[in-house]
């Protein structure tokens, strides 16, 4: 059980504090409202790109890491489809130099042009680098438009589309800023050796003063349910041919979402899954190949992908993965396997609460998606899970028309 109290300041601002007082350390986790799957169609790429200028300077700060690495303490951030999250830990005595850190660049940026010129040139090397020039590291960039036709989801969290970076003016960054970096558009979670009271006092001096602005209500595009089945066919100098097959399945804020990715572990989680044992071990038709999902928010994929080994042809690596898939889809999952990937699910999850910056982020990940309390309910939905629902949730996702798939032929 993961303990915490929680507050909200006159602006919005949601505050949740988890005091743990066996170390000497502190968390401090912002969570903003926003992932790329909030950006305009012809402006992706945005919320990562903020990412990167909320560490070029602020208002009153120009070096972010300098005077956190003075203190002891060090700092990342990522962003995903659903949210932006930015997160420290430094010892808790200099707890106070976190908040001032993180009020200052929530209250203003620097917006200093130079900044943007370096942070447009930093992610666009990353998209080149990490989607055009890696191995099948466009999959992603082919495979999501591929899956979703409406959904924002549609495009990766780097972008649809390098141009939309390089051609972002100050009037979008200022724009988009104002939109989303609120204080009532985000959650902080303060975790380690702090006291509640503190935590108010710090979050009333150096948060408090922060105006809200209107608050951001989505109203994102649905995607419809895919009637048939999709096909690309990519080439690239690549090592071996690969296959990816896309399922859409239910969203994470609805219980059917962890039947699903029970679902996915039996299938493909390890080398002791169906997948591995059956088609990398005994037939070696594959080199390596998995199932898993993507977590999303709104309603996902599952995903199985897997590279062929040499001399295997596309079809009778299809016709592998389908006969694996069509034995779950004809007899339930016996008791003793689904309770084995329900138990390592859970431990899973309790190794992920080790770390007190995890216990942290969940919490703030909870608190967005409108249950901070997630953290401490998760296990006992994946233990609710049945035989009955799993080959009940399997035979939903694993139909033909719910699939998108893409063969990636090495070039000869």
């Amino acid at each position: 059980m993961v303990d915490f109290d929680e507050f909200v300041l006159d602006n919005g601002l949601k505050v949740y504090v988890h005091e743990d007082h066996s170390t000497s350390l502190a968390a401090v986790n912002i969570a903003y409202n926003v992932g790329s799957k909030d950006e305009k169609e012809d402006k992706t790429g945005f919320a990562h790109l903020f990412e990167h200028l909320m560490f070029g300077g602020s208002k009153h700060i120009p070096n972010y890491d300098e005077p956190l690495q003075k203190v002891g303490g060090e700092n990342n951030a990522f962003t995903s489809p659903d949210l932006t999250n930015y997160y420290l830990t430094l010892p808790a005595n200099n707890l106070e130099t976190a908040f001032w850190l993180e009020s200052d660049r929530m209250l203003s940026l620097s917006f200093d042009p130079k900044v943007l010129e370096v942070q447009r040139k930093v992610v666009v090397e990353e998209f080149k680098q990490r989607y055009l020039n890696q191995p099948y590291g466009d999959v992603w960039l082919k495979l999501r438009p591929l899956a979703y036709t409406k959904h924002p989801y549609k495009w990766a969290t780097i972008g649809k589309d390098i141009a939309h970076i390089e051609d972002a003016t100050m009037s979008d960054v200022r724009s988009f800023f104002e939109k989303f970096y609120l204080p009532n558009n985000a959650v902080m979670v303060v975790a380690g050796n702090v006291s509640v009271e503190e935590v108010k006092q710090l979050s009333d001096k150096w948060f408090g003063g922060i105006p809200f602005g209107n608050a951001y209500v989505r109203d994102l595009p649905q995607e419809p349910p895919q009637l048939e089945s999709r096909f690309l066919e990519l080439e690239a100098d690549v090592p071996l041919n690969a296959i990816y097959k896309a399922y859409h399945m239910p969203s994470r804020l609805t219980n059917d979402y962890y039947i699903a990715d029970l679902v996915s572990d039996v299938l493909g989680r390890g080398k002791s899954s169906r997948l591995h044992k059956q088609l990398v071990k005994e037939q070696k038709i594959f080199n390596n190949i998995h199932a898993y999902i993507t977590g999303s928010v709104d309603p996902g994929l599952l995903v199985v992908s897997g590279m062929l080994n040499e001399g295997i042809e596309f079809g009778q690596a299809e016709d592998r993965i389908n006969n694996v898939i069509e034995e779950l889809l004809q007899e339930k999952i016996p008791e003793p396997e689904l309770t084995k990937v329900k138990n390592q699910a859970e431990a899973s999850l309790v190794l992920s609460e080790v770390e007190l910056l995890n216990r942290a982020m969940n919490i703030a990940f909870g608190a967005l998606i409108g249950n901070p309390n997630t953290i401490n309910e998760e296990a006992g939905k994946i233990q609710a899970v049945n035989t009955d629902m799993a080959h009940s949730m399997a035979n939903t996702i694993f139909t033909s028309n719910n699939c998108s798939t893409i063969h990636y032929k090495a070039k000869q």
